[in-house]
């Protein structure tokens, strides 16, 4: 944060439209060991509003962690995450509350209209229809950091990693009715976004990661075996040509291609048996995993 204020302003702003909604809440900061302390204004307001609380981690955990933290230490039905900064106007959350209201499990606010620089819009625009083919979402603002769901929601929801990005589509795949409700983005966040290449890479990885759990987790053999079957395919047809040139009088025992078609159909093999493995492990934990949600049973 660029001033120590900053955080209060955001406090005060979320708080006035809670009260509007005659809604009794508590605010947890978290703040992850690697963005130093608390600052003073805040640790101050917190000796005096008994509803905000601060979480300061030893370490460097990341968001999922403090998000994480921060449902373990609340304590009510509604769960709503704030960004540190402003992406979108406040009076945002009330609407985003209506849309619960209605029958959403969870609303999450997209910037819109955006008003930040082209760059940011290319990038999301990028990232979203690469997230939306390889999981098929609809979403289009899944990184805005302002989400309104029902606690169990949040409880049944798998976060690890860098899992925080798509939480979105992790309540999707359980099963809830998530909704996105676009809200006119702040005028401070506004800034270009140019992250090093390395982040990119790693988001790009999260993606992967997370088109594997949504499709495969419960069928791995499945993607495995897709794999290892276009490996073993193509190795073969490899030998298989070279046996001909080799029945034609042609030698065979130094090229290259015969190194690759045995390579081929023993990575084919051993990609296979992962996936049997995989299986095994699926069959194994079956009695005790429930892939299903009831939503509501009525009748004796």
């Amino acid at each position: 944060m660029e001033r120590s204020d900053d955080l209060l302003v955001v406090y005060h702003a979320f708080l006035e439209q809670l009260e509007l909604e005659g809604l009794a809440c508590e605010f947890l900061f978290v703040f992850d060991g690697g963005f130093g302390p608390p600052p003073p204004p805040l640790v101050e307001a917190s000796r005096e509003e008994p509803r905000l609380r601060i979480l300061h981690f030893d370490q460097g955990l990341g968001e999922t962690a403090a998000l994480r933290v921060g449902l373990d230490r609340s304590r009510g039905a509604l769960i709503i995450t704030v960004p540190a900064y402003f992406q979108v106007r406040p009076e945002g959350l009330r609407d985003a509350l209506a849309a619960l209201r209605d029958g959403a499990d969870m609303v999450v606010v997209r910037r819109a209209p955006r008003a930040d620089p082209w760059i940011n819009r290319v990038q999301t625009r990028i990232f979203h229809a690469v997230v939306n083919t390889l999981s098929h979402g609809k979403f289009q603002d899944i990184a805005c950091g302002l989400r309104v769901m029902h606690r169990r929601v949040f409880e049944n929801i798998p976060l690890y990693g860098d899992m925080h990005r798509f939480i979105p589509l992790l309540a999707t795949r359980r099963g809830y009715h998530v909704t996105e409700l676009p809200v006119p983005q702040h005028p401070r966040d506004t800034h270009p976004r140019v992250y090093r290449p390395g982040i990119y890479l790693r988001r790009l990885l999260d993606v992967v990661a997370l088109f594997f759990i949504s499709r495969f987790t419960e069928k791995p053999l499945r993607f495995f075996g897709l794999v290892g079957t276009g490996m073993l395919i193509a190795g073969g047809i490899i030998n298989v040509l070279l046996l001909v040139e080799r029945l034609g009088g042609k030698g065979i025992a130094n090229r290259p291609l015969l190194v690759l078609g045995v390579l081929l159909i023993s990575l084919g093999v051993q990609i296979i048996g992962l996936g049997l493995v995989g299986e095994i492990i699926v069959h194994l934990r079956s009695p005790n995993y429930r892939s299903y949600r009831i939503r509501e049973t009525t009748g004796p």
